[in-house]
């Protein structure tokens, strides 16, 4: 073998990689330089147009039921109270940026069937140049208690309004909002004389399960739809039209009471509870409508009868109420069958119960249809 040849043929090869590896390490950028964060003014969000609290009289900023609640409903159901589903935060802006700072009070940052954005996190919406709410961005909870996020940057500094939904299932102790220096921020502008918000009242899927984000309920939807404050008072598992939690629903005073509690209770509670409830709320409303909400139905129902079976008797039960108070001529009351609340696809839950954001959707559209005609 010779070995001079075979020597002098790997000197060469070594020396033809090492030159054509050169350029290519002198492509190589440098690191990048660190960006400085921006120095920001913070702004407690109270101090702007804060919607979906109907009670002054509140334990805690973000509470949606009053202090002097708790003792008189179930415990479950003031519990559930202090999260703060459906409550929004509306102000206008010039800035280039809107970071939040926000803190909550439960360790359980996400669910079975909820993200960490829909149950800890903010979910930011402004107008458009033709006025309408658009997506903008979310604030991704991540740690207990304080979480501090970017939710937009790099947007032009003209003057808009816009609206930041609070977390769905975790009560909210605090939440500022964070501007680069020299940016302006005040309260969103009145509502327009005599709008009054929606008032839902009604069961997990009321209170947001299973959105992806807070502003992707049929609750915040219908709200942005008819560009009106909405008041969520839905109670995950215990909506349940019972009395002590209705006298409170009635002291408020919204465009249209929706009790969509049926996914929440049997045929039995239904006809109990039903026509009590209306009552109260006529007693202290004597015209403001009042619709009353089918239960959705399961969408394997179509395969377990008795899902089958414990529809057809709320529905029975609940169109029996309605019968009875129309006989008693109670004035404004409507009615909204769920035949199309989740479409028949199958497509439009996460467990055949919850709505995902298809399912909130197709609820929203729905809602749109039964209560245009009302406000």
């Amino acid at each position: 073998m010779n070995f001079r040849y075979t020597n002098e043929a790997m000197n060469r090869r070594q020396l033809l990689l090492s030159l054509a590896s050169t350029p290519l390490l002198a492509q190589i950028p440098p690191p990048p330089t660190p960006v400085a964060a921006p120095e920001l003014d913070w702004h407690d969000a109270k101090k702007f147009t804060v919607e979906g609290l109907g009670f002054k009289d509140r334990k805690a900023p973000f509470d949606r039921l009053p202090g002097r609640a708790e003792g008189v409903v179930r415990p479950e159901v003031w519990n559930l109270s202090r999260d703060a589903a459906g409550v929004a935060i509306r102000f206008v802006a010039a800035t280039t940026a809107i970071h939040a700072r926000w803190s909550v009070t439960s360790k359980s940052l996400a669910g079975a069937n909820s993200t960490a954005i829909a149950s800890s996190g903010l979910d930011l919406y402004a107008r458009d140049d033709a006025g309408k709410w658009r997506w903008a961005g979310v604030g991704r909870a991540s740690k207990f208690p304080e979480n501090t996020d970017v939710l937009i940057t790099g947007i032009p500094a003209t003057s808009r309004e816009f609206m930041l939904y609070l977390p769905m299932h975790n009560p909210v102790s605090s939440l500022e909002i964070g501007l680069p220096k020299g940016s302006t921020i005040s309260a969103g502008p009145a509502r327009p004389v005599g709008r009054k918000p929606i008032l839902f009242y009604g069961t997990s899927i009321t209170h947001g399960f299973a959105a992806s984000r807070s502003g992707m309920t049929h609750v915040s939807m219908v709200g942005r739809t008819f560009d009106r404050e909405v008041m969520n008072l839905g109670f995950s598992g215990n909506g349940k039209m019972e009395p002590e939690v209705v006298r409170f629903v009635a002291e408020l005073d919204p465009a249209v009471f929706v009790l969509d509690c049926l996914p929440n209770m049997t045929a039995k509670e239904t006809a109990e509870r039903i026509v009590p409830g209306v009552k109260i709320l006529r007693e202290a409303h004597p015209q403001t409508p009042i619709l009353l909400v089918e239960d959705r139905v399961f969408d394997n129902s179509f395969l377990v009868q008795s899902r089958r079976d414990g529809h057809a008797k709320n529905h029975a039960a609940l169109r029996a109420a309605f019968e009875t108070l129309q006989a008693e001529k109670v004035p404004n009351l409507y009615y909204l069958k769920a035949d199309e609340l989740l479409g028949h696809d199958g497509e439009a839950t996460i467990d055949g119960s919850h709505p995902t954001d298809l399912g909130f959707a197709r609820q929203a559209a729905e809602f749109e249809k039964a209560l245009r005609p009302l406000l």
